[in-house]
């Protein structure tokens, strides 16, 4: 029965980091985030294709700063 309450934990929590990564996505579409210079759109008459380049690539940046400080600050 200890297992299944460490999995719930860790259920809850990611079910926490999800809703919170939700709420920032809905935060930064409001700001205009999603809608940077580079981010690739492609439509039809029926159809869309958006493409987040730009956006991609700074979110990547600012993760990988995100874990080069932690990794820097834990020794």
């Amino acid at each position: 029965m200890q297992d299944l309450g460490q999995f719930g934990k860790w259920l809850l929590a990611a079910g926490l980091v999800l809703a919170a990564a939700g709420a920032l996505m809905m935060l930064l579409s409001r700001v205009g985030f999603f809608r940077l210079p580079g981010d690739l759109e492609w439509s039809g008459r029926n159809w869309k294709v958006f493409f987040p380049l730009t956006t991609c690539i700074i979110l990547s940046l600012i993760m990988t700063l995100a874990v080069w400080l932690y990794h820097i600050f834990r020794r």
